[in-house]
């Protein structure tokens, strides 16, 4: 795993839930095929209406045309990020998409445990509000090694809570990965 992320920012407001990351008319697809898997990507966050999105006049969407991936590798969010249901689709997609990393004040905690548990992101959490000061386009880079968000555009540095005991199971790769390295399984 990588110990520096590095990325373009995408910033979203508080409260942003499962149904938005990928909405339910989107959960069509197989998560085992492949071709059918990148669906996941092309359709994250399409359920974020622009104008909560942070983005300014909402010109500036997630996903480009009928492409698959995104350019944003790290979405800075605000609190209660992925409340909603419980579908382990939402942190899936925004893998799909390219997403690397989640920078938020605070998670619902199932969809923490799903990032983590399904090596899908790395969910860090913010000591201050960030999506006032990071803008959508700012270059980021995340050091794991210090807990440290730098902000590259603005020359900016900021303190993220250390991950902790989930930091093993995301360097394995996810919660079976990890089992299976320790010789849970």
């Amino acid at each position: 795993m990588e110990k520096i992320i590095k990325g373009i920012a995408y910033v979203l407001g508080d409260k942003i839930d499962t149904d938005q990351i990928i909405p339910a008319e989107h959960l069509v697809y197989s998560m085992s095929d492949e071709s059918e898997a990148r669906k996941y990507g092309q359709f994250a966050l399409s359920g974020v209406p622009a104008e909560e999105a942070g983005l300014p006049a909402g010109n500036q969407p997630f996903i480009d045309g009928d492409e698959f991936e995104s350019r944003y590798g790290i979405i800075i969010g605000g609190g209660n990020f992925g409340c909603g249901s419980s579908r382990e689709h939402a942190p899936y997609a925004l893998n799909k998409a390219g997403v690397k990393a989640i920078i938020a004040e605070s998670y619902a905690r199932i969809f923490y445990r799903n990032s983590v548990d399904g090596g899908f992101l790395v969910p860090y959490e913010s000591m201050e509000k960030l999506n006032d000061s990071i803008r959508t386009g700012d270059e980021l880079e995340i050091d794991m090694q210090k807990n440290e968000l730098r902000n590259l555009s603005r020359n900016t540095m900021h303190r993220l809570r250390p991950l902790g005991d989930v930091l093993p199971i995301i360097e394995a790769g996810g919660l079976f990965e990890y089992a299976r390295k320790s010789g849970m399984i």
